[in-house]
């Protein structure tokens, strides 16, 4: 007990918290419901709020701007019930000034996963334009995914999830379950895997997901990592590749919700990719890196993962290709730790659900 109060009252008094070897320091707080985040220089951040504002952050002063509520920018409007909203946020790698979105829009079909595209500059935003109102509109407000990454070639991936609906994710016909590639205009790559294909949706690259929260390309091995929420029980890392199926429902180690009875025919299964790592229970990860920094040199080449149900972030180590080992920091915290960015210099900084952003940064 006088350990626990010893932790209350040095977070109350410096925002201040060690350990091991990271020092965690809050630097901003008052936010709603922060979902991504994007450094645009080593001072200052911008932010999604899933409520649909986009916020500036000063990372010295801990001063926050409010850029534009996307919703007087949306035409047909912006569905922010349930896991929907404004999700998130990528500067363009050839363009600074660019930058890319993902949000839940409402359609006559229902809300769907979109990609956009606006500059700002300072704090104004201009020219909004959706590049892909994706097909995977349902009656549900479940499973948008929605990361965003960029390969060294001009192409864009984000990730959507089945949106609820299970069978979405091996129905080659529409978007939802899917991770896309795209050009960073919007358009569809000439070599894209099923681009001569006319009964698949050519924006796809792999299918198979449940509902893909971390998305990350290493620009070092050139090689798309993937985290997903599994059912009760499940989770899973996947390295993503082309026309991959990922088996999502027909493989799952996971079960049911409502039952003890596990979700899917196997757990792996001939002509479908296995994951390098599976989490039972679930940690529900919502956001993924792998970790090329200077400030923690012991996390170079490791995989990092917010965890929202455990509270955590999760650290793993990666050789040949599968995981080989797992740790667990910030735990005793209980934060549900939404987004995690890294800084030039390798400093770690995430947000959480309740509104906080924070630095991790060496305790040496």
């Amino acid at each position: 007990m006088h350990k626990l109060l010893s932790l209350i009252l040095c977070l109350i008094t410096v925002n201040v918290y060690a350990q091991n070897n990271y020092h965690l320091q809050k630097i901003a707080s008052g936010l709603t419901h922060p979902w991504g985040l994007q450094l645009i220089d080593d001072g200052n951040m911008l932010i999604t709020e899933r409520t649909g504002a986009i916020k500036k952050l000063d990372l010295n002063s801990g001063d926050i701007f409010l850029i534009a509520e996307i919703g007087n920018v949306v035409t047909s409007g912006i569905a922010t019930s349930g896991q929907g909203g404004l999700l998130d946020i990528a500067q363009s790698p050839v363009d600074k000034s660019t930058f890319y979105f993902t949000y839940s829009k409402n359609t006559t079909q229902g809300a769907a996963t979109t990609l956009a595209k606006a500059n700002i500059e300072n704090t104004t935003l201009s020219q909004w334009q959706d590049l892909l109102i994706s097909d995977s509109a349902t009656s549900t407000s479940r499973h948008y995914g929605s990361r965003i990454a960029f390969d060294n070639k001009g192409h864009l991936f984000f990730s959507i999830g089945d949106r609820g609906v299970r069978d979405n994710a091996q129905n080659l016909a529409n978007h939802a379950g899917s991770i896309l590639r795209l050009n960073l205009d919007g358009t569809i790559p000439k070599d894209n895997p099923f681009v001569s294909n006319s009964e698949v949706a050519n924006e796809i690259w792999s299918f198979g997901h449940r509902n893909p929260q971390g998305l990350y390309f290493d620009q070092q091995t050139e090689q798309l990592w993937a985290i997903e929420h599994g059912p009760r029980g499940g989770d899973e890392i996947n390295l993503i590749i082309a026309k991959a199926n990922y088996g999502w429902p027909i493989t799952s180690h996971g079960k049911e919700y409502s039952s003890p009875f596990a979700v899917g025919e196997a757990k792996e299964k001939t002509g479908i990719v296995s994951p390098i790592k599976v989490y039972i229970p679930s940690i529900a990860p919502s956001s993924l890196i792998l970790y090329r920094g200077d400030e923690f040199p012991a996390l170079n080449g490791k995989l990092l993962a917010g965890a929202l149900k455990l509270t955590h972030i999760n650290i793993i180590s990666i050789k040949d290709k599968k995981a080989i080992s797992e740790q667990r920091i910030f735990a005793d915290l209980s934060l549900r730790i939404r987004d995690i960015e890294v800084d030039s210099q390798g400093v770690i900084y995430f947000c959480s659900d309740n509104g906080d952003i924070y630095r991790i940064a060496n305790k040496d």
